[in-house]
């Protein structure tokens, strides 16, 4: 079937996972922020290795079937606000107040766009037109607008082709093209407005982002004679290639790769509530599979601000493995900063001058020096304590122990409030806790909330890699109908199989080798869309006060792999490979038990204080908490505490 090539790109580190119909493999790299398409190529050749024995980055290509890409780098910029400088250009003085209605909304909006924003008048005619929007062009770009967004309110979609005709007789293309404008209603099909024009400035935002690197990285790949063009894994579960992606669509997209894993687990171990944790480098992020399906919001959610298009209901917080501990105004902060991968955490030993979780665990105990990221990367004890003395232990008056208690525990608590909210009832939901800094932290904040079993998937350091594999190459369109008479609605029907057909032969498919899916959206004021399915032919009666829109999507279906059901399995004793000294207070350490995971067969089990070494990832259970591997050799956690 040729190999399925997965990577998922985060601040710190880049996972890489590969099927090949009969085998998963996998690995780890440090991610190159100098060049993100570095960090994916050093992935899969050292995947490579993994997977056939012999390490041949060239071969190994030759014999991919797609390479899926996603990235958090979106996701990371926008929780620390780094990307360019947006200018808004409307028509209309309360769009901007419609736009900032809440403190997420007010904090998102002066972070992307601030003052940066121009009222024009589209009353008048062609000539004044122009001579206003050159004023309005060069008083954002002199006040640092990298892209302009044009969000008109009046008669929208015709004054906004209006508006691109005057600026482009205007402006000499070479000028206007290096201050890129996007016009929302090209880029949405939706009749809310400060949605849509909400929706362009996040895309504005983000395309940047991936874009200066996507491209060379296709570029790259072909040299590599790989068959198919890089797919761009999307936050509704699909990929598709690099020109035919959205870069909003792609916001958490890692986290949907994680959820499509959750479901899958859900289903396996047939768990009612499944509520994933993904803790990476600079953000943890949560989302929900109830009955084994995934929250969706018909109208996603960027940062608490509602967007057009729909995506996973997944909230990312600031605090991740690299996030930066310090002391803020007298108490120890985690987040939102982080240290990334350059220069990383300071036990990496590429100059770090910030203390994180991964510094703090590796003087606890709970990480080994040695055998981090599977021996890959030795870690440096001296520099984690010179930081955490620096940044921790002196301004608060403590000592270095009693600060490493204390950044743990803050850990805990940061890690537990970026869920509490997704809980709706503790003693139906089971954490499932992946990424690098996912299964340290799980047990610790799962009491915290209340919640009394943890699952760590033994693929947990590249879960959302892995999820990543139950994706399919799809498109999407949508329209709103106005004329909701059979015919009108068929010939919008038809307009946008047209673009299918034409979208999935550029994607390498035929039409009718995809499956077709049509939804008719009916929305009122305030609340998410109602939906039912289309049949063409069919009649539609708009609601007054409604907007009808239809979504076309088309599909090609790739193999996925497969999760095996869960047995209870004998029970056996789990059988220690070593021993480590942990600090559990202050003044006191423990000598526990450390656990090989790959080692232990189905039913193993043992009782906390432990540590489960898995493939590049630690887990730590608690006093008062129980594990059992199960068939699958995931790692399924229980608190035996009494309750409250």
């Amino acid at each position: 079937m040729g190999r399925l090539i997965n990577i998922d790109n985060g601040g710190t580190l880049t996972d890489i996972c590969v099927w090949d119909g009969d085998r998963v493999s996998y690995t780890k790299t440090l991610t190159t922020p100098f060049d993100l398409s570095q960090c994916l190529f050093d992935g899969i050749e050292k995947v490579s290795g993994e997977a056939t024995g012999v390490t041949d980055l060239a071969g190994f290509l030759s014999g991919a079937r797609h390479v899926r890409y996603s990235t958090t780098q979106g996701t990371n910029a926008l929780v620390e606000r780094k990307g360019p400088k947006i200018g808004l250009i409307t028509d209309d003085d309360a769009l901007v107040d419609q736009m900032n209605r809440t403190e997420v909304e007010r904090d998102l909006f002066s972070g992307l766009v601030g003052g940066r924003t121009a009222v024009i008048d589209t009353a008048v005619d062609d000539e004044q037109l122009a001579e206003g929007l050159v004023q309005v062009v060069n008083r954002l770009t002199t006040q640092g607008a990298a892209r302009l967004v044009v969000g008109l309110v009046s008669d929208g979609e015709a004054q906004e082709r209006r508006v691109r005709s005057v600026l482009l007789r205007a402006f000499p293309r070479h000028l206007l093209g290096s201050v890129p404008v996007l016009y929302s209603s090209d880029f949405a099909a939706d009749r809310d407005h400060p949605r849509r024009v909400w929706s362009s400035i996040i895309n504005s935002f983000l395309h940047p982002t991936i874009e200066r690197f996507l491209y060379n990285t296709e570029h790259r790949l072909r040299g590599h004679r790989v068959r198919n063009p890089l797919l761009i894994y999307r936050n509704d579960g699909a990929s598709s290639r690099v020109a035919k992606s959205v870069a909003l669509k792609t916001y958490s997209s890692g986290p949907r790769g994680g959820l499509e894993g959750t479901k899958a687990l859900a289903e396996a171990y047939d768990l009612k509530t499944v509520l994933m944790i993904d803790v990476g480098g600079t953000t943890t992020d949560v989302g929900v599979v109830e009955n084994a399906e995934i929250a969706t919001r018909r109208r996603g959610e960027v940062r608490g601000v509602e967007v057009s298009f729909p995506l996973s209901d997944v909230q990312s917080a600031g605090v991740g493995g690299s996030s930066i501990i310090a002391v803020v105004d007298g108490r120890i902060q985690v987040g939102p900063r982080s240290v990334g991968a350059a220069p990383g955490p300071a036990c990496f030993g590429f100059g770090g001058e910030h203390a994180t979780i991964t510094d703090v665990n590796l003087l606890l105990g709970v990480l080994d020096a040695d055998t981090y990221l599977d021996g890959a990367l030795t870690l440096d004890p001296q520099r984690s304590a010179a930081v955490i003395r620096k940044t921790i232990a002196d301004p608060l008056g403590i000592s270095l122990e009693e600060a490493l208690v204390q950044a743990e525990h803050a850990y805990f608590e940061a890690i537990a409030a970026s869920f509490a909210d997704a809980i709706t009832d503790a003693s139906t939901t089971t954490v499932a806790a992946f990424g690098g800094a996912g299964p340290m932290s799980a047990a610790g904040a799962a009491r915290i909330n209340g919640v009394r079993q943890v699952l760590v998937p033994k693929l947990a350091a590249v879960f959302s890699a892995f999820g990543i594999g139950f994706s399919d190459v799809s498109q999407s369109y949508e329209v709103v109908i106005d004329d909701g008479s059979a015919d009108a609605v068929r010939a919008k029907y038809d307009e946008m199989l047209a673009r299918a057909r034409r979208d999935l032969y550029q994607e390498g498919h035929d039409l009718e080798d995809c499956t077709i899916e049509s939804v008719i959206s009916v929305e009122r004021d305030g609340e998410q869309p109602s939906s039912s399915a289309y049949a063409p032919g069919d009649e539609i009666a708009p609601e007054p006060n409604t907007q009808t829109t239809l979504t076309l999507t088309a599909t090609h279906e790739l193999p996925h792999v497969h999760i095996a059901p869960d047995s209870a399995g004998e029970p056996v004793d789990a059988v220690p490979t070593a021993h480590r000294t942990i600090r559990s207070t202050a003044d006191r350490v423990d000598e526990v038990p450390v656990y090989t995971l790959v080692d232990q067969p189905a039913g193993a089990r043992a009782s906390g204080p432990a540590i489960v070494e898995g493939p590049f990832f630690t887990a730590r259970v608690l006093k008062g908490w129980d594990f059992r591997v199960t068939t699958a050799g995931d790692l399924l956690l229980t608190d035996t505490t009494p309750s409250a």
